[in-house]
C-alpha cells in the first residue's frame, strides 16, 4: 500500500456529490436520556466520483486511473470543489487566513490546518495535502519568503522554519489543499448502452487517514 502524489482529475470531481461523514454511538438510557460519544477525533470524508463523468472519453480516463492505482490499494489526492482553501470558496487564500501556532523560539515545525466556526464551538482539522505553490506564510502579519525563510511539504503540510519565529508571535498560513483518499471499491461497473441512456456508474471514494 502506498499512496501515489497524483490529483484525481479535477474535471471528473467537479460535480461529485460528498462531504464530511461522522461517527456517533448513541446510546438511550431508561430514562429516555441519551448518552452520545464519539471515537472519531477528525471528520471522514465520502465522495462519489461517477456523478461527474460526462463522455465515455471520462469514463476511460476514469478506468485508466483506477487501474494504476490498483484499485482500492493506493491512496491519492481529490479536490473537493466545496472545500479546498483556507479561506471562503469564492475568496483569494491569503497569509493570514488560519492561525496554525503560535511561536515559542525554538519550534521551527508547523502543521497547517483549518478550523471551522460555528457560533461559540469550532473543529481544527489538520491539512497533509495542500497545492504545492499556494502555501503562504505570515508571523505577526509579517509575510514569509518561501524559499528563504520557510519551506512546505506538499506530501505531509508541514511547514518548517528557517529560524524559529519568537515567543508569542502568530504564525498564519493560507492555502489550497487536496484530500488524501482511496477507491472504495474494486470494481467499476459501467457500459456504453447505460451510460448513453443516462445511467451513471457509482465510483465510491473515502478520505483516508495519513
Amino acid at each position: 500500500m502506498a499512496f501515489h502524489e497524483i490529483r484525481f482529475p479535477a474535471n471528473l470531481s467537479f460535480g461529485s456529490v460528498g462531504g464530511p461523514e461522522r461517527r456517533t454511538e448513541i446510546v438511550t438510557l431508561a430514562n429516555g436520556f441519551e448518552e452520545r460519544n464519539t471515537p472519531w477525533q477528525h471528520s471522514r470524508r465520502r465522495y462519489d466520483a461517477g456523478v461527474g463523468l460526462r463522455s465515455l472519453d471520462d469514463v476511460d480516463t476514469l478506468i485508466a486511473f483506477f487501474e494504476a492505482r490498483a484499485g482500492q490499494l493506493h491512496g491519492f489526492r481529490w479536490k473537493d470543489w466545496s472545500d479546498y482553501k483556507s479561506c471562503a470558496p469564492t475568496a483569494v487564500p491569503g497569509p493570514e487566513d488560519q492561525v496554525i501556532g503560535t511561536g515559542d523560539g525554538s519550534t521551527t515545525v508547523f502543521q497547517l490546518q483549518k478550523t471551522y466556526v460555528s457560533g461559540l464551538q469550532s473543529y481544527t482539522r489538520p491539512i497533509r495535502k495542500p497545492v504545492a505553490g499556494t502555501v503562504l506564510v505570515a508571523v505577526s502579519e509579517d509575510p514569509k519568503i518561501e524559499g528563504l525563510e520557510f519551506t512546505v511539504s506538499s506530501e505531509t503540510g508541514e511547514v518548517t522554519f528557517v529560524l524559529p519565529p519568537p515567543q508569542g508571535t502568530r504564525i498564519t498560513a493560507g492555502f489550497e489543499f487536496d484530500v488524501p483518499v482511496r477507491f472504495d471499491a474494486d470494481t467499476i461497473q459501467t457500459s456504453v448502452a447505460s451510460f448513453q441512456a443516462g445511467d451513471i456508474p457509482n465510483v465510491p471514494i473515502v478520505e483516508i487517514r495519513l
